[in-house]
């Protein structure tokens, strides 16, 4: 049985930014999601050892980033892009999920601050993502890291991100210990504009408006990320369209029921799996796109976020 919407993040919703697509601006989406943050300052953040400003490589040279650990020695290293649609989100607004991804793994964490659209468009977030990950790999000594524990880590368009490096990396002969997708973008085809793509997905047609997301906001998020629409069906922005997933690094793949999103994640978990690459698989009942950043008010966003990092703790420690 379906669990209906929590009831904490029920109350939620109406405060959440990014539900007037017609109106909203690049510049507006990226206020709102900092005040969002902002808002928050009064709630101590996850207490880290370390929590400090760096630079790493990106595809057009050097991108803000952030270094993050708990204790000394060698560690698992993961590599974390923020979500915000390719177009918003950044160190601070996703501080907390880096600090929790720390605290839950045990891992040496590193958030990127990817260049945006429409300033840059695609492939550029991706080209830099992939780019950071050399270059860390190229350092891992410097971040008390192993090169037989790295991992990926994103929400929604930072789960994309993670989900397409994790090929290119499988592409490139990099071995990855895992990779956490979190409400990921998987299949951009159509740029959630397509009736006949989006029928594929039901939970875009249930989940189009009322639960934070839309369907209409991804579809603005699509056209600011994409210069031309035939761009959707490569798998540097849709990852469930690649040709083989074989022999990418195993997952943990997490959706929530409420979310336009939900249907596309659930597949591109099936196709991993159809491809012989683990996957834990979460479901989000209950919840809502973005609930990573919801566990200090709701007591299911938070169980559902540490189920899933433990699972991604196991791969860390496993290795390759």
């Amino acid at each position: 049985m379906v669990l209906p919407l929590d009831p904490v993040i029920e109350k939620i919703i109406p405060l959440l930014p990014l539900r007037e697509p017609a109106t909203m601006t690049p510049q507006s989406c990226r206020d709102s999601l900092r005040a969002l943050a902002e808002a928050r300052k009064a709630v101590p953040p996850p207490p880290v050892d370390m929590a400090r400003d760096i630079e790493v490589q990106g595809a057009a040279g050097k991108l803000a980033a952030r270094l993050y650990r708990s204790g000394s020695g060698t560690a698992p290293t993961v590599i974390f892009f923020h979500g915000g649609g390719w177009v918003a989100g950044d160190l601070e607004t996703h501080d907390r999920q880096a600090r929790n991804l720390v605290i839950e793994t045990g891992a040496v964490v590193i958030s990127v601050d990817y260049r945006q659209p429409p300033e840059t468009r695609f492939p550029g977030a991706f080209e830099d993502a992939f780019t950071a990950i050399r270059d860390v790999i190229a350092r891992i000594g410097d971040f008390g890291g192993d090169l037989s524990r790295i991992g990926v880590a994103g929400d929604s368009a930072g789960g994309n991100l993670a989900a397409t490096t994790a090929l290119a990396c499988r592409d490139a002969g990099i071995r990855l210990a895992g990779q956490l997708l979190v409400y990921p973008v998987t299949d951009a085809v159509g740029g959630y504009a397509d009736a006949s793509e989006n029928a594929k997905f039901p939970s875009r047609a249930e989940n189009a408006e009322g639960y934070f997301l839309t369907r209409a906001t991804m579809q603005w998020f699509c056209g600011h990320y994409l210069a031309d629409k035939a761009q959707g069906s490569d798998w540097r922005v849709s990852p469930l369209r690649a040709k083989t997933l074989a022999g990418v690094a195993p997952a943990v793949v997490t959706t929530a029921w409420f979310d336009p999103l939900r249907d596309e994640g659930h597949a591109y978990a099936k196709a991993l799996h159809a491809a012989g690459v683990p996957v834990a698989y979460h479901t989000g009942e209950g919840l809502i796109h973005g609930y990573f950043g919801l566990g200090d008010a709701s007591d299911a966003a938070r169980a559902e976020a540490q189920r899933a990092r433990a699972d991604f703790r196991v791969l860390l420690e496993r290795g390759v």
